[in-house]
């Protein structure tokens, strides 16, 4: 005779919440090492950007200054490209929060806007006297190199520059025919671009902020 077993007590549906729960516990315990791992990489690379005023550096001064061991980096991190990525996308991120909270000092929809354009232009014209070679360095051999990558990293700015134009179009104020997300897309482009292409020597009156937002208002505002 054969002896019946029962077949439940192994399927999905019948397993202990216990498992689940010890499972879950150690899997946010080991995201939490990695985390805390990343970060002592992230801030040691940029300890040494900012002592070196470049990314001329190499993953074993990371390594070294963080104290940990270059198994782990590479546990990790692909290669030194990859730990300048995530730097660049964290510094990108940390700009969108600033001129996030900049244009919520602002009750006018329009005017949020400007805020937000004026900022990203500041934020992204060169600084003599703030070296920040992920931008001026990295960035554009990211853009040849790693478009989509590029892309990628500025999703959190494209997200908050579509938002103020979704409300700048809720209050009526959008020209007709004009897409959010597209013109909150070319707003950006345009902003950056002049930013880091205008000339800075006074004696050439270069661009200023309230131009660049009149430029730019023009193209998206409707008419008055």
């Amino acid at each position: 005779m054969v002896q019946k077993t029962d077949s439940t007590a192994d399927t999905p549906t019948h397993r202990p919440a216990w498992k689940d729960r010890a499972v879950e516990r150690s899997t946010k315990a080991a995201r939490l090492r990695a985390e805390q791992r990343v970060e002592r990489f992230l801030d040691a690379a940029q300890a040494i950007i900012a002592e070196k005023g470049s990314t001329d550096f190499t993953v074993q001064e990371v390594v070294d200054r963080s104290r940990q061991s270059l198994r782990s980096f590479y546990q990790h991190f692909d290669g030194k490209h990859e730990l300048l990525l995530a730097l660049f996308e964290d510094a990108l991120r940390r700009s969108t929060e600033q001129i996030r909270a900049a244009a919520g000092g602002q009750t006018d929809p329009l005017e949020r806007l400007k805020v937000a354009v004026q900022l990203l232009f500041e934020l992204s014209r060169p600084d003599p006297s703030a070296q920040r070679p992920l931008f001026t360095d990295f960035a554009p051999q990211l853009l040849v190199t790693h478009p989509a990558e590029v892309k990628s990293a500025h999703t959190p700015l494209l997200t908050l520059f579509t938002e103020l134009l979704e409300q700048v179009e809720a209050a009526g104020r959008l020209r007709a025919g004009v897409k959010p997300r597209r013109a909150a897309a070319l707003v950006m482009q345009t902003v950056m671009f002049i930013a880091h292409s205008a000339p800075v020597d006074e004696d050439t009156h270069p661009i200023t902020a309230d131009e660049l937002w009149e430029f730019c208002s023009t193209g998206f505002g409707a008419a008055a």
